[in-house]
């Protein structure tokens, strides 16, 4: 079920097992999506189709009127979009003073990483971002790796 479309006290949501994943990860890693919602309730949204606004919104009345057990969120890995619906999901917690427990989990081809609420938070902290890579130089090789951008950045840089 969409997010935007569920009303925020449905009753299904409240004390359930809640899944919000990224529309594209159902599309893209099937398999993944399945395991994942095997007892939960499931609701798909994207951020880059849908007005950031709305999804904080919307995520915060449901936590206040219909408070599920638990929250888990699953997007796909590298994409700036669904990196919004963690920081959603995070920000609705705050917004609606709930001590929901909240996890967090990316796909990187395939592969299920959890990632903490720390690390969603520190990811709006640019200058603290900065810092990390400036004192760990594996951070920076990682990034060469995984990043098709930094990838051009690189061959940019050597042709000058």
């Amino acid at each position: 079920m969409k997010l935007l479309q569920t009303w925020a006290k449905a009753p299904f949501l409240k004390d359930a097992d809640v899944l919000i994943v990224s529309e594209c990860l159902k599309h893209i890693y099937p398999e993944v999506a399945t395991e994942f919602s095997e007892g939960r309730a499931v609701l798909t949204v994207c951020p880059e189709a849908e007005q950031n606004a709305i999804v904080y919104g919307k995520l915060a009345s449901m936590i206040r009127s219909s408070p599920p057990k638990t929250i888990t969120v699953l997007t796909v890995e590298c994409s700036p979009h669904c990196y919004l619906l963690h920081a959603a999901v995070n920000e609705a917690i705050y917004i609606a003073d709930s001590s929901i427990p909240v996890s967090h989990f990316v796909c990187l081809n395939g592969e299920i990483i959890e990632v903490s609420n720390d690390a969603i938070r520190l990811a709006r902290y640019l200058h603290l971002v900065q810092k990390a890579l400036d004192n760990d130089p594996w951070l920076r090789e990682k990034l060469g790796e995984l990043s098709l951008e930094q990838q051009a950045e690189i061959r940019r840089q050597q042709c000058v």
